[in-house]
Order: C-alpha cells, then structure tokens, then sequence
C-alpha cells in the first residue's frame, strides 16, 4: 500500500466531514464550494502554514514531527483510532528503506501451547485467538461451536473477513451484518496503517475489493476503529439468537495475536441459549471422538 496516497486519502476525508460550526469557525459567505473545512482553515487550527499543511494533506509527510501531528489531530477532532492512525501512516512515511522494503510471505502465525491450555480452560466462554487480518488462528471447543458457520466455510483456514464478505451465510448468521460488515472494513484500515508492507494483509484486501461491492464502498470512506469490548448479536443455527458481550485481550508476548472472550448476561435466554450450545459442543466432541475409534 502507498502510505502517501493513504495519508492523502485520509486527511481529506477527516476533513470533508467537519463544518465550520463543527471547528467554531465563522463561514464567511453562502458559496463554499467544499461541504468541509478548507486547507486554509485546517492549517489555521492546527498552526500550521498553508503550505506546510497542503503537502501534508498531498501525502508529503517526510520530517513531519510529532507535535504537528497532534496539532493536526486536534483540529480534524480525530478520535483514538483515527489518531493513532494518522501516526501510524506518516511513520510508516518516514520509516528507513529496509523497513520499508517489501517482505516476503511470513509463515502462518502459531498459537503458543500455553495460550491454547488458556483458552481450553475457559469452559464456559466461547473464546479465540486472530491475528490483526482476523484469521481465527485457535478456538476452544465452545468458541468453535458458536463460529461453526466459520469453521465450516469453504475458505480456509478461518477468515472471519472472508466469510462475513464472501459466503452468503454470513447475513443470517449475524443479526447485524451490516454494522459489523463496517466495523471490520475499518478494523482492517487500522491493521493496514500499522502494516503497510504486510503481503497477506495486502491479498486479503485485493481479494475483497474485488469480489465485494460492499467491501469496496466502506473502503473508500478511510474509516479507522478500535475493536475492544461491544454486543454482538447472533442466529446459531442449532441454538437460535444470541446477544453475546465481547472483550478482546491483546497477547503481550505474540505482536498482533489477540483473545476474543464472549459472555452472555445471566437469567436471561442468551445465557440459556449458551448454555445449551455448550451441550451440543460437548456431545458433538463425544461422537467425533466414538466415531474416530470405531466405536460409533
């Protein structure tokens, strides 16, 4: 990915959505011929000359230094995501030429035994482990029970990019397509931002600006979000509708592995639902297992 042609993509956009009102600027005149703020005013805001900022916005972001950034950030009002990635593009901008130069296809990342014995530990928990391109990497028995429709797609190993965009199962499976269809375009921008260079990261979005309209179109909005807690809802096929809260957990020692840990509230037909899940999982893994040694 260009990281200069990203840095001018995104700055446009974060500006195109503010209005004077919005910055507390007068707007002089009833002819504005941009709905957004002008350069001129962004570099007004940020302290910045006209044309510091106008190369800035071109994607000339080389020497640009951190304390401009921030003035930038505060006068485009970006939020977290959206500040760390403005940093992330210009360093990556500014990075030397090895660290910038094109690295091979690295070998699939692995989950470390003892961060699978976590996993299993958690009985009661639909949890696993996805990289920053959100390839489910390792599952406990209940987090493969309730991402079944994932696990059981033909694109392999399990992408949960891929399936929400590419299998025609994925509507009915989340109750919220749509919303999540956002969230993870924009989880993938923020991915892209801090791995430009990363070749599977760069295939993947190919592949799904090819074969996807939708994926195309929130694409090209240069929206950023951060991933950490939130609802989601679900239809499993076999136990129905679930409104599950999840946390995600960042795994120290392993760079972009990340734990997603979900839980339903008790009392309430949810927590019931996954219960019975658990059931299932649990008998399911028992007939595998009868079956695998002639028993069935």
């Amino acid at each position: 990915m260009d990281s200069r042609n990203e840095i001018r993509d995104f700055l446009t956009t974060r500006r195109a959505r503010i209005t004077p009102d919005q910055a507390g600027l007068p707007a002089y005149g009833g002819n504005r011929r941009v709905t957004g703020l002008r350069r001129e005013e962004v570099a007004m805001l940020a302290g910045v000359s006209v044309d510091y900022y106008t190369r800035l916005e071109r994607g000339n972001a080389r020497g640009a230094s951190d304390t401009v950034l921030e003035a930038v950030a505060r006068a485009l009002q970006l939020d977290e995501a959206e500040h760390a990635h403005l940093f992330d593009l210009v360093h990556a901008v500014n990075a030397t030429t090895a660290a910038r130069a094109p690295r091979h296809r690295q070998a699939r990342q692995q989950v470390r035994p003892s961060v699978q014995r976590i996993l299993e530990s958690m009985t009661t928990t639909p949890a696993y482990v996805r990289n920053g391109r959100l390839d489910i990497l390792a599952a406990n028995r209940l987090g493969r029970a309730l991402y079944s429709p994932i696990f059981d797609s033909p694109a392999q190993p399990a992408s949960a990019a891929r399936f929400l965009f590419l299998d025609p199962a994925a509507p009915q499976f989340y109750l919220d397509w749509e919303r999540h269809a956002e969230d993870t375009v924009a989880i993938l921008r923020s991915e892209a931002g801090r791995r430009p260079y990363d070749r599977a990261l760069t295939d993947l979005i190919g592949e799904l600006s090819t074969r996807s309209g939708a994926f195309r179109t929130w694409w090209a909005a240069h929206n950023v979000r951060f991933h950490r807690t939130g609802v989601k809802r679900f239809h499993h096929p076999v136990v129905g509708d679930l409104t599950l809260s999840f946390e995600a957990l960042d795994i120290a020692a392993d760079d972009g592995l990340r734990i997603s840990a979900y839980t339903a509230e008790p009392g309430t037909p949810s927590h019931d639902a996954l219960n019975l899940l658990a059931s299932w999982a649990a008998t399911a893994d028992l007939g595998d297992a009868a079956h695998a040694t002639g028993k069935a």
